[in-house]
C-alpha cells in the first residue's frame, strides 16, 4: 500500500491546503510542505528496499478483462523521479510561501501543486501503461491551472492553452501507442513489456507504435518542432517554472524514454527519429537561449537544449548513452531549478527580469549572485561541478557514436558546437546581470531577499559542488540503481572520475569553454546579425494559423450539420445510420432477414401491440394538446411494462413503471411552464420531410430488428444464470448482474445520474419564469394549491410506500427488486408529500440535503468496490455469507447490498433534487405574480 499511498497523498493534500487557506493564509503552506513530507516519509521504506537490489510491484485489479489495474512500480530509475518529484517540491514549497505576493491565492496555488505533484508520481509509478496515460493527462491539465495562475494575464492564459493544446494532443497520440503496444504484448503491465523487447521490435506494428509514443514523449519534453510552447509558459509564476519546466512535467517525455528503452531502443528508426529530434532540439535550444534578454526566456530556451541532449543520448541507443542519460536528468534538475529560483529572486527584488536592465546586481545582492553563478557554471559545465560530468560523458558517447558513421566528425562538431552555446549563454546569465556596469531604471531598489527564500537555492547548489567534486560518494548510489531500473539489468561499467586523462572529449570540453567565452566577447555583431534575420521567425504564428485553421474547419461542419433544427439533426443520424447499415449488408453480401423462425403472434400479444400503435398515432396526432400528448405517452410506457411482463422480465417492468411515474411528474412541472399548446405546422413540406424522416427511421429500425432477430446468436445469459447463485449468492440473475458481473456499469451509470442530477439543479437555480395565471382556454387556477384529501391520503400512505421500498430494496438480490426500483418508490413517496402539501411544509419535516445523500451514495458504492481492492480482489468484487439468528432464522447476508444501497441513495437523491428545484421555480413564479402588499 505504500506506494499508492504515495501518489495518493498528494491528491488528499491538494483539498487540505484548499481549505486550511480559509483559517490563515499562510496555513496552505505548511499544509502542501507537510503533505509533501509525508510522502516522501512513506516512501523512504521502499527507497531502501530498492536501494537493497528489490524492485517493488504492488497491483490490484479493476477490470482485468481489460487489462485495467491499479498497479504501481519502484525501482531504481522510478526511485530517482519520485525523490526529484518530492525533494524540490518540497524546496519549492518553502520557496513559493515568500515568492508569492498578498494578493496570491496560496490556497490556489497550494492545490494546483500538489495536484500536479500526485500527478507526477502517479507517471513515474505506474506499472500499468494505460494507468500511466491517465496520470500523464492528469499532468497536462494541472500544468494547465498552474501556468495560468495569474488569470488576469493574457500572456497566461494564451501560454497556458498553448500547453494544453500540444501536450494533450500528444497525450492522445501516446494512448494510441500504448493500446497498440499493450496488443502486441498481450499486456499493459512494464513488467511483461519490457521482457517483450524482440517481439515487440520485430512486430510490423513496432514503426506505428514507436511514432505515436514518440509523439507524446516529443510534445511533453518540449522537443523539435514541439519546442515552442515551454517558453511561452514562462508567464506562470517563478515556483511553477522552477518545478514544473525544469524538474519534473518536462523530464515526464525523457522519463518514457528511459523507462521504454529496453523494450523501443535498438533500431534503426529509433535511432533516427529520437536522435535526430534530440540533436535539434539541443541546437535549436541552445542557438536561441543566448538571445533571448528575459531571464526566464533565457531558462526556458536552455532547458528546451539541455532536454534535446538527453533525449540525444537516449537516441544513442548504447547502454553507457542511458547511463549518461540518466546522469544528466539528476544534474540538470539540480541547477537548472536553482537558476529558476534565482531569477524568481531577481525578478521579486528589482521588478524586472530584462537583462538589458540588470546590470551590477553584485554589490547589491552578493549572496543571491554567488549561488547563480555556481549554478550557471554547473550548466556551462565548468569542472569541479555536475554538470562538467555529465557533460564529459555525453562528449565521450557522441564521438563513440560518430566514429560509426560515415562522417565520423559531425556528431562531436556538433555537439561541441551546443556546448559552447551553452558556455555563451551561461556567461551572459552571470556576466550581464551581476556585472556589467549600474542597473537603468530599476522599478525597485535591488537588495537580499528574505533567508528562507534563499535556503532552496542554497541546499540545490551545495548539490552542485558535491556532486561536481565528489560523485561517486554523493549521487553513486542512486545512479546506480536508477541506470539498473533504466537498463533492466543490463549495466555497463561506467566511471564517475574525475580525471581520465587528456582525451577527445576533455578536448572538446575545453574548445567548448573557450570558444563559448570567444563568442560572448564578440556577442554585439552577432546580435545584429540575429535582429536582422532569425530574430523575426516566430513559432506562434504557424501554431495560431493551424488553430485557425481548425476552428474554422470545426465551425465549417457544425454549421452544416447543425443548424439549430432538431429535424435537421435527426436527418444526419437516420442518414448516416442507413449508409452504415447498408454497407455492412452490402460488404458481407448478406441477406437482410436470417432463417431462425419467429414466436407465433397470440391474440393478446396483438391487442397490446396494436394498443401501442393506436397511443403512438394518438401521441402524434394531438401532440399540440400537450397534456393530452402526455397521458398517451404514459399508456406507451405502460404497455412496454406489460411486455416486459410477457417476457419473464419483472425487474423491467417494475422499473419501467417507476421510470413513468417519475417521468410524468417530471414532465408536468415542466409543462406548467410551456405553452398549453404548441404552434400548428404551416409549411407542407417540412410536415413531409418530417414524414420522410419518421417514417425511414421506423422502417429502418424495424428491418434492422428482424435482421437480428431472424438470425442465431451466441448468448452469454447461460453463463449468467449459471453463475448467478454460486458465484453472486442471488438468484435475481438481473439484480446480481447489475450490482456484481457489471457492477463497474452501474457505478458509472449512477455517476452520470447524479452529475445529471446536480447539473439540473445548477441551471434552474437562480431562473425565474413567468407562471400562467389561467389555462389554455382562460380558466384561471384555483386558489387552493394543496387539497386537503390528497395531503391527508399522501400522509398515511408515506410509511407504506417507504416500507415497500425497503422490502423492494432488501429482497432484490434473490427476487424482482432492488436499489435502483426501491429508490424510485422512494422519490415518488417523496415527491408526492411535496406536492401535496407544498414544499415549505415538506421541508420542515424533511430535513434532508439531498447533495449529501447523492454523495454518501456514490462513496458507498464505491468503497465498497475499494474495500475489494484492499483485500486484494478486484475492484467491485462481491462477497456472500449465510447467517442464523435466532427467531429469524438462516438468511444470507451478501456484499453487493451495500453496493445497491449506494445505488438506491443516488437514485433517491437525484430524482427528489431535479424534482423539487422544478417545484421551487414553482413557487418562486407563484411568489412573483402575486401583488405587493401596500
Amino acid at each position: 500500500m505504500n506506494l499508492a499511498l504515495v501518489v495518493l497523498l498528494p491528491f488528499l493534500g491538494a483539498a487540505l491546503a484548499a481549505g486550511s487557506a480559509r483559517l490563515n493564509r499562510l496555513a496552505s503552506a505548511w499544509s502542501a510542505g507537510a503533505v509533501t513530507l509525508a510522502a516522501a516519509l512513506t516512501l523512504l521504506p521502499e527507497a531502501l528496499r530498492v536501494f537493497g537490489g528489490e524492485q517493488r510491484v504492488e497491483a490490484w485489479d479493476w477490470i482485468p478483462a481489460l487489462g485495467l489495474s491499479f498497479a504501481f512500480r519502484l525501482d531504481g530509475l522510478a526511485l530517482l523521479f519520485a525523490l526529484l518529484i518530492l525533494g524540490i517540491g518540497l524546496l519549492i514549497v518553502i520557496y513559493a510561501r515568500y515568492y508569492l505576493s498578498a494578493r496570491d491565492s496560496m490556497g490556489r496555488f497550494y492545490a494546483y501543486m500538489l495536484l500536479f505533484m500526485g500527478s507526477m508520481l502517479g507517471v513515474v509509478l505506474s506499472e500499468n501503461l494505460l494507468q500511466l496515460v491517465v496520470f500523464w493527462e492528469l499532468t497536462s491539465l494541472s500544468s494547465f491551472l498552474l501556468i495560468s495562475y495569474w488569470q488576469y494575464r493574457k500572456d497566461a492564459r494564451e501560454g497556458a492553452r498553448m500547453a494544453l493544446a500540444i501536450t494533450g494532443g500528444g497525450g492522445l497520440a501516446l494512448l494510441a501507442g500504448v493500446l497498440l503496444l499493450g496488443h502486441v504484448v498481450g499486456s499493459y503491465n512494464l513488467t511483461e513489456v519490457l521482457a517483450a523487447g524482440e517481439m515487440i521490435r520485430a512486430h510490423p506494428l513496432y514503426l506505428p507504435i514507436l511514432v505515436l509514443i514518440l509523439l507524446g514523449v516529443f510534445t511533453k519534453s518540449a522537443q523539435f518542432p514541439f519546442h515552442f510552447w515551454l517558453p511561452h509558459a514562462m508567464a506562470a509564476p517563478t515556483p511553477v517554472s522552477a518545478y514544473l519546466h525544469s524538474a519534473t512535467m518536462v523530464k515526464a517525455g525523457v522519463f518514457l524514454l528511459a523507462r521504454l528503452f529496453p523494450a523501443l531502443s535498438g533500431t534503426l528508426e529509433w535511432s533516427v527519429l529520437v536522435g535526430g529530434a534530440g540533436l535539434l532540439t539541443l541546437l535549436v535550444g541552445a542557438y536561441t537561449a543566448l538571445f533571448k534578454h528575459d531571464l526566464k526566456g533565457l531558462l526556458a530556451y536552455s532547458t528546451v537544449s539541455h532536454l534535446g541532449l538527453i533525449t540525444l543520448l537516449f537516441g544513442f541507443g548504447t547502454p553507457l548513452a542511458a547511463v549518461a542519460g540518466v546522469f544528466h536528468i539528476i544534474n540538470h534538475a539540480t541547477f537548472k531549478a536553482s537558476l529558476f529560483m534565482v531569477a524568481g529572486i531577481i525578478d521579486h527584488e528589482t521588478g524586472t527580469r530584462d537583462m538589458r536592465r540588470l546590470n551590477g546586481l553584485l554589490r547589491y545582492m552578493p549572496h543571491t549572485a554567488v549561488l547563480a553563478m555556481i549554478a550557471a557554471a554547473a550548466m556551462a559545465g565548468v569542472p569541479l561541478l555536475n554538470g562538467f560530468l555529465s557533460k564529459e560523458m555525453f562528449f565521450a558517447e557522441a564521438v563513440e557514436v560518430g566514429s560509426q558513421l560515415p562522417l565520423a566528425w559531425l556528431i562531436p562538431l556538433l555537439v561541441t558546437l551546443a556546448g559552447m552555446l551553452s558556455v555563451a549563454y551561461s556567461l551572459r546569465f552571470i556576466h550581464d546581470v551581476f556585472f556589467n556596469g549600474d542597473p537603468i531604471d530599476l522599478p525597485k531598489t535591488p537588495h537580499e531577499p528574505p533567508r528562507f527564500m534563499k535556503v532552496p537555492v542554497d541546499i540545490l547548489v551545495v548539490l552542485c559542488l558535491a556532486v561536481g567534486i565528489l560523485p561517486s560518494l554523493t549521487v553513486g548510489p542512486l545512479l546506480a540503481v536508477a541506470v539498473d531500473g533504466t537498463l533492466q539489468g543490463q549495466v555497463p561499467e561506467y566511471s564517475l572520475a574525475l580525471w581520465h586523462g587528456f582525451n577527445l572529449p576533455l578536448m572538446m570540453s575545453m574548445a567548448a569553454l573557450a570558444l563559448g567565452v570567444l563568442v560572448y566577447v564578440f556577442r554585439q555583431p552577432l546580435f545584429a546579425w540575429h535582429e536582422r534575420t532569425v530574430g523575426r521567425l516566430d513559432a506562434r504564428v504557424p501554431y495560431h494559423a493551424l488553430m485557425g485553421t481548425l476552428g474554422r474547419l470545426a465551425a465549417g461542419v457544425t454549421q452544416r450539420m447543425d443548424r439549430g433544427s432538431l429535424q435537421g439533426a435527426v436527418a444526419w443520424l437516420v442518414l448516416a445510420a442507413l449508409g452504415v447499415t447498408v454497407a455492412g449488408f452490402a460488404l458481407h453480401h448478406a441477406p437482410l432477414l436470417g432463417m431462425a423462425e419467429m414466436l407465433p403472434v397470440d391474440a393478446v400479444s396483438l391487442t397490446a401491440a396494436l394498443a401501442l400503435v393506436l397511443a403512438t398515432l394518438a401521441t402524434v396526432r394531438w401532440h399540440r394538446q400537450r397534456l393530452t400528448a402526455l397521458i398517451t405517452m404514459g399508456v406507451i410506457g405502460l404497455i412496454v411494462s406489460l411486455a416486459f411482463v410477457k417476457f419473464s422480465a419483472p425487474d423491467l417492468a417494475l422499473t419501467q413503471l417507476s421510470v413513468e411515474v417519475v417521468t410524468i411528474v417530471l414532465l408536468l412541472l415542466a409543462l406548467f411552464f410551456l405553452p398549453q399548446q404548441t404552434s400548428s405546422e404551416s409549411c407542407r413540406l417540412r410536415i413531409g420531410r418530417d414524414g420522410l424522416l419518421a417514417l425511414g427511421a421506423g422502417l429502418g429500425a424495424t428491418l434492422l430488428t428482424l435482421a437480428v432477430l431472424t438470425r442465431p446468436l451466441d448468448t452469454i445469459a447461460g453463463y449468467y444464470l449459471d453463475q448467478a447463485l454460486p458465484g453472486g449468492g442471488g438468484t435475481n440473475v438481473v439484480n446480481v448482474i447489475l450490482v456484481d458481473f457489471r457492477g463497474f456499469d452501474t457505478l458509472g451509470e449512477i455517476t452520470v445520474l447524479a452529475l445529471a442530477g446536480l447539473g439540473i439543479v445548477a441551471l434552474l437555480h437562480g431562473l425565474r419564469l413567468p407562471m400562467p395565471a389561467a389555462d389554455a382556454e382562460g380558466r384561471r387556477w384555483n386558489a387552493d394549491g394543496h387539497s386537503l384529501i390528497m395531503a391527508t391520503l399522501t400522509r398515511l400512505l408515506l410509511p407504506l410506500t417507504l416500507l415497500v421500498a425497503v422490502f423492494i430494496l432488501l429482497r432484490g438480490h434473490n427476487l424482482p427488486g432492488g436499489g435502483f426500483i426501491a429508490g424510485l418508490i422512494t422519490a415518488v413517496a417523496l415527491i408526492v408529500q411535496y406536492l401535496a402539501n407544498g414544499i415549505d411544509w415538506t421541508e420542515q419535516r424533511l430535513r434532508l440535503d439531498m447533495h449529501r445523500v447523492i454523495a454518501a451514495g456514490l462513496a458507498l458504492a464505491t468503497g465498497t468496490g475499494l474495500v475489494a481492492m484492499g483485500l486484494g480482489f478486484p475492484f467491485l468484487t462481491s462477497t456472500f455469507t449465510h447467517l442464523h439468528w435466532p427467531v429469524v432464522g438462516e438468511f444470507e447476508l451478501a456484499s453487493a447490498m451495500a453496493f445497491d444501497f449506494g445505488v438506491f441513495l443516488v437514485v433517491v437523491g437525484a430524482t427528489v433534487l431535479i424534482l423539487v428545484q422544478l417545484g421551487r421555480l414553482s413557487r418562486a413564479a407563484e411568489r412573483a405574480s402575486l401583488p405587493e402588499n401596500p
